[in-house]
């Protein structure tokens, strides 16, 4: 009797200490595992109830913030603005991964960091709200005119400080209420969530910053600095004759004009008419490969631009051109004469050809395979306006502690350098002329100095569309400019170098105003 006693004893303690391995192997080497299964929904469900911290616009207006609920969280999150912020703060949801600022500020939003937790020894022995409050650098006077000027045409408004990297506005139509997706019943915001991915509209890309389109003219800024700074060009000099088609070297489509119309002249007047011949011939003869690509990512293509939203797609300007072949003067006439009026003679024979350079030509002018964010093109005139510096792009400017003191502040930070503060100088005053002479009449606004720069992506439809754009810089009389803008409407009917002034200038001077009441 007593050894079967003894011998259950030891068989019960043999399987409790197998169920104390098990146990602690769960524990310690399989809790990983468990909370990522996807059948596992407590931790989900537990971070999204908790309470987080609100998100507020530099003047003050509540866009985010967690309220009480009587269910099966205890928190949900709520957003008062609806869809005037959606492509901002993002959402939080149950069912699917958070976008925007929920998603890169998820950790101080919900009070994670230990710095934010423990910020004294006494924090050890309280429970205490740890929450952070974001304060964004967009004023809701500012967006709230971007989208009201925009109103139901798709596409983007973006507007920044060049001297901090800013952003004041940011926006996109079509946008989306992102209240349904925060449900805390699963079902229901399922359904508002594939209702919005079914929609053709695509109201759930932040097209500001998360889609690339045709540049079109306004690329010619970049074509401009890679001129000037590679000492060919300046602001009067050369003159370029008067062309209705470029041929390009080796070979390759002519380019043209808008309506086969005729143009030359300086840098300035280029500028102003926005000359297709002129534009094509400076990038693909003059400036040549290397100098265009490495002016383009010094603007920001091809590369990061490092804003604190998730997801920024990366503008595109080609790299490949293929193997370099000869001279220019293989293929142009040899010792040009100077043309009336001009101070130098035109330099042809200085760029090697590449057996892409007709490509290099389109490039030069938008086309081709040339793509940028709304938010690039803006930091192109940020670049502009700030002596050739861009600064790092941000909506965050400040993280606070539940009792309103200062956790963090984001302080300004230079991104890269595009050109000289000299190119910067000559390439302002020519977008100056654009404004008060040129296709960008309409952003002229009483009381402050402007300037722009149009341009039109055509799309290849029949009959014709293109995208219309503006970018431009803002600032008071004697003072560095303080507001650089992108504008793009999308699709509208024509192609004409006009369009940009007449359907974007339009929107981007109702945010100048706002911008400098």
């Amino acid at each position: 009797m007593n050894l079967r006693i003894r011998r259950l004893g030891v068989v019960l303690s043999v399987l409790y200490l197998v169920l104390f391995l098990q146990l602690n192997r769960i524990q310690f080497f399989g809790a990983e595992r468990l909370q990522d299964d996807v059948n596992n929904t407590r931790g989900l469900i537990r971070e999204f109830g908790r309470e987080r911290g609100p998100i507020i616009t530099a003047d003050g207006v509540l866009v985010a913030r967690s309220v009480e609920y009587d269910g099966s969280v205890d928190f949900r999150r709520e957003y008062p603005e609806g869809e005037l912020y959606a492509h901002i703060t993002g959402y939080q949801s149950l069912n699917v991964e958070a976008v925007g600022l929920e998603r890169s500020y998820n950790d101080e939003l919900a009070g994670d960091p230990i710095d934010q937790r423990f910020a004294s020894l006494g924090d050890l022995f309280v429970d205490r709200n740890s929450t952070a409050t974001l304060t964004l650098s967009i004023r809701d006077d500012v967006q709230r005119v971007a989208a009201e000027a925009l109103g139901d045409r798709k596409g983007s408004v973006v507007a920044l400080d060049p001297r901090t990297g800013e952003i004041i506005a940011l926006w996109t139509f079509p946008s989306f209420d992102p209240n349904p997706l925060a449900d805390p019943d699963g079902t229901a915001a399922n359904a508002a969530f594939d209702a919005l991915v079914a929609d053709p509209n695509t109201p759930l890309l932040a097209k500001s910053y998360r889609e690339i389109y045709f540049p079109g003219s306004t690329f010619k800024l970049v074509t401009a600095a890679a001129g000037v700074e590679a000492g060919l060009i300046g602001a009067s000099t050369p003159v370029f004759p008067v062309a209705t088609t470029y041929e390009p070297v080796p070979a390759g489509a002519p380019i043209r004009n808008f309506a086969g119309s005729a143009c030359g002249g300086d840098l300035v007047e280029l500028l102003r008419v926005s000359c297709n011949t002129a534009f094509s011939e400076i990038g693909a003869e003059w400036v040549g490969p290397e100098r265009m690509v490495d002016v383009a990512e010094a603007f920001g293509f091809n590369a990061d631009l490092g804003i604190d939203l998730p997801g920024a797609a990366e503008s595109r300007f080609p790299t490949d051109y293929g193997e370099q072949l000869a001279d220019v003067d293989r293929y142009r006439a040899a010792g040009q004469q100077p043309v009336e009026g001009a101070e130098t003679v035109l330099p042809n024979g200085a760029v090697p050809v590449h057996e892409n350079s007709a490509r290099l030509a389109q490039a030069s002018i938008g086309q081709n395979d040339v793509a940028a964010t709304p938010l690039q093109m803006a930091l192109v005139a940020a670049a502009i306006a700030n002596d050739g510096v861009v600064m790092t792009p941000h909506v965050v400017t400040e993280l606070l502690a539940f009792d309103g003191s200062l956790l963090d502040r984001v302080e300004p930070e230079p991104l890269r350098v595009a050109m000289s503060a000299s190119t910067a100088a000559i390439l302002r005053d020519a977008m100056r002329v654009v404004a008060e002479e040129g296709t960008a009449r309409n952003l002229l606004t009483d009381g402050v100095v402007v300037g722009g720069k149009t341009g039109t992506a055509q799309l290849g439809t029949t009959p014709p569309n293109s995208h219309a754009w503006i970018v431009g810089y803002a600032g008071m009389p004697n003072e560095q400019p303080s507001l650089a803008f992108a504008v793009i409407v999308e699709a509208q009917e024509g192609a004409s170098e006009q369009t940009g002034g007449r359907v974007a200038a339009p929107i981007a001077q109702a945010v100048i105003e706002a911008a400098f009441p």
